[in-house]
């Protein structure tokens, strides 16, 4: 009876996952496969046609490249700022409070109203901040345009956006350090650094570990700052293999190849998963 009663109440969720992400994953692979454009019934069989084509694109070893670097600053520059940052709100008491809203506020904001507002007053040459440097005389383009940069510009409003919401994931977890073992590093005369290495580190690392592969994966997911602010120009300089995949499903009408693109995606989140699996294991023997 009681087994019975067990799987009635996660019926609803495992219904949930069948529904919205097996069945759609498990389409997505046999589309792969195929030429579908989205529209006819009758899809063909293409076998490894798809990955061939896309093993010889160009364009599509950009994207990857433009991923791959896309994750390297994820895993690294708002990962840094969210930790110091963190630390530094650890000692204040009276104002944490308001600068954790502060930092998280362009987190809540849509990724629509974000990217207008970094078009509109700083990448805008002619009344962004851009547009201001350059009647004050400084030589400077918007670096959306610029195709050595375009990608670092998109990058920086996406981490604006983010790092706040890593300061307060991160704070939740300090906070949660016991108390009598940062006592006792202090009477032991541990400076700063060493406090964090050996005391507070050790104690978030849990936490760390999950946000450190959420970042990766949502790296290789990224899509919405990358297509409102740039849709992966100039020159394919930010395209990403979310944007090649929309562009092949939405605009050149082969759903099968933009399938093929989504497959790989899915790739390279296992992958972090897998390295979670062992972060955690790793944690546990320790």
């Amino acid at each position: 009876m009681r087994n019975t009663v067990n799987y009635f109440l996660i019926s609803p969720a495992l219904l949930i996952s069948i529904l919205i992400v097996f069945i759609p994953g498990l389409l997505t692979v046999i589309v792969a496969f195929t030429d579908w454009n989205g529209v006819s019934t009758t899809p063909n069989f293409v076998g490894i046609q798809n990955f061939n084509e896309l093993f010889v694109d160009g364009i599509f070893w950009k994207a990857l490249l433009n991923n791959a670097k896309w994750t390297l600053m994820f895993v690294t520059v708002p990962i840094v700022i969210g930790l110091l940052t963190a630390m530094m709100l650890l000692k204040r008491k009276k104002s944490k409070s308001a600068y954790q809203l502060i930092f998280l506020f362009p987190y809540i904001l849509a990724p629509t109203t974000n990217a207008i507002l970094w078009l509109n007053i700083i990448f805008n040459p002619v009344s962004g901040v851009i547009g201001y440097l350059k009647e004050i005389g400084i030589p400077i383009e918007s670096p959306l345009s610029s195709v050595n940069t375009a990608l670092y510009a998109v990058a920086s409003v996406d981490i604006w956006h983010y790092w706040g919401f890593l300061t307060v994931i991160y704070l939740a977890a300090l906070r949660q350090t016991p108390a009598e073992q940062i006592e006792a590093a202090y009477l032991e005369g541990c400076n700063g650094w060493q406090i964090f290495r050996y005391v507070y580190f050790p104690s978030i690392r849990p936490t760390f570990n999950i946000m450190f592969v959420m970042i990766i994966i949502f790296s290789f997911l990224t899509f919405d700052y990358v297509y409102l602010l740039t849709g992966g120009g100039p020159s394919h300089s930010t395209e990403m293999l979310s944007t090649y995949a929309y562009t092949f499903a939405f605009s050149a009408f082969q759903v099968g190849k933009a399938a093929a693109i989504a497959l790989f995606m899915s790739f390279f989140g296992l992958l972090a998963s897998c390295l979670y699996i062992w972060m955690s294991r790793n944690d546990l023997k320790n």
